[in-house]
């Protein structure tokens, strides 16, 4: 079976190098599993942790390849890094997220046809936020854009100023991935060996990021926005009809619901039945195969899919033809054989 993961990620080694060298906060160390643990501020209590397997796109592929008779391409996506980018200050962000940007087109060449890549964007200014998100689209052909459920001490997404920047992603007609960062929720779920944030925290996250684009409006003014929701949506198909029951003072032209069965999602859960609920809520036209690779085993995430015994039909939709659909990865395919013969 040929299979596209929406929901894989690889971190460049190098970029963790960078932030080693830094001695000031947020900075990354080396840790004892190989990758790196990366510190946001001082005070916060904990780290977003990587191992080995994060920074090793060869040995990843090498186990997908070793996973049964698939072909399995993938999509990368920054994941709960994407916070620095709009964690610092707007110039040194500008600078990562150009060089990150950079780093992941030069691997979508390599691999053209089995690896597609998105962009990081720092969000402290909209104008250096427009500037990058063109230049990683257009120039450097990147499918996507990531968003933070948060931008440096501001839990916010939908500020006003950043009209002009989720206008421009509708405009330009590629999907916004919208992923946990583990800084949101980090203090007021802490403990437990990380046991409840890592489960609840970042459920809560992208459930609350989602829920501010619609609430604010930015998802009715632009109405050509592919919000891309990791983790099944997060706790939103389940509280779908609270949210349309207490979300009247947001004067919303139609009800919450709406604006989130037109969202899009992955079949991130470790549990068949979420995973069930997911498809049966936004319908098999809105989810995609994901495995969170290295966070979780695909061999798992393929395991319990088959627990739902879906139909040949819905197995092609939901683990290949949704995701080069909902992502534009046939259109983008064509852009990069066009620019490299140009």
């Amino acid at each position: 079976m040929h299979i596209i993961d929406s929901h894989f990620h690889y971190w460049p080694r190098q970029m963790f190098e960078r932030l080693n060298r830094k001695g000031q906060f947020p900075y990354a160390e080396p840790n004892a599993a190989g990758g790196y643990d990366y510190w946001r501020r001082e005070g916060d209590g904990g780290a977003v942790n990587s191992w080995a397997a994060w920074h090793d796109l060869d040995r990843q592929f090498e186990y997908l390849e070793g996973l049964g008779p698939h072909r399995i391409d993938v999509v990368c996506s920054i994941g709960p890094l994407s916070v620095h980018f709009s964690d610092v200050s707007p110039e040194q962000g500008r600078e990562d997220a150009l060089w990150w940007n950079e780093e992941m087109a030069s691997l979508q060449r390599k691999y053209a046809g089995r690896l597609w890549a998105t962009a990081a964007v720092p969000l402290q200014d909209t104008g250096m936020a427009l500037e990058v998100l063109d230049h990683a689209i257009l120039d450097l052909g990147l499918i996507g854009v990531n968003v933070p459920g948060s931008i440096g001490p501001d839990p916010n997404i939908d500020a006003p100023r950043l009209e002009p920047f989720y206008a421009r992603v509708a405009e330009l007609g590629v999907p916004m991935f919208i992923h946990p960062t583990d800084a949101v929720f980090a203090k007021m779920l802490g403990g437990y060996g990380g046991a409840l944030h890592l489960s609840l925290g970042r459920v809560i996250e992208v459930s609350v990021a989602a829920s501010r684009l619609v609430l604010s409006g930015i998802i009715a003014r632009n109405p050509g926005l592919k919000v891309v929701m990791s983790h099944t949506g997060g706790a939103l198909p389940y509280q779908a009809g609270r949210m349309d029951k207490n979300s009247g003072a947001a004067q919303l032209p139609k009800p919450f619901s709406e604006y989130l069965k037109g969202m899009y999602t992955d079949t991130v859960s470790p549990h068949s039945a979420g995973m069930g609920f997911a498809i049966d809520y936004f319908g098999i036209d809105n989810v995609m195969y994901g495995s969170d690779y290295p966070c979780w085993d695909p061999a798992i995430a393929l395991r319990l899919l088959e627990e739902l015994s879906l139909t040949d039909e819905h197995k092609a939709k939901l683990f290949r033809e949704n995701a080069r659909r909902i992502l534009g990865l046939d259109a983008a395919s064509s852009a990069d054989q066009v620019r490299r013969a140009g």
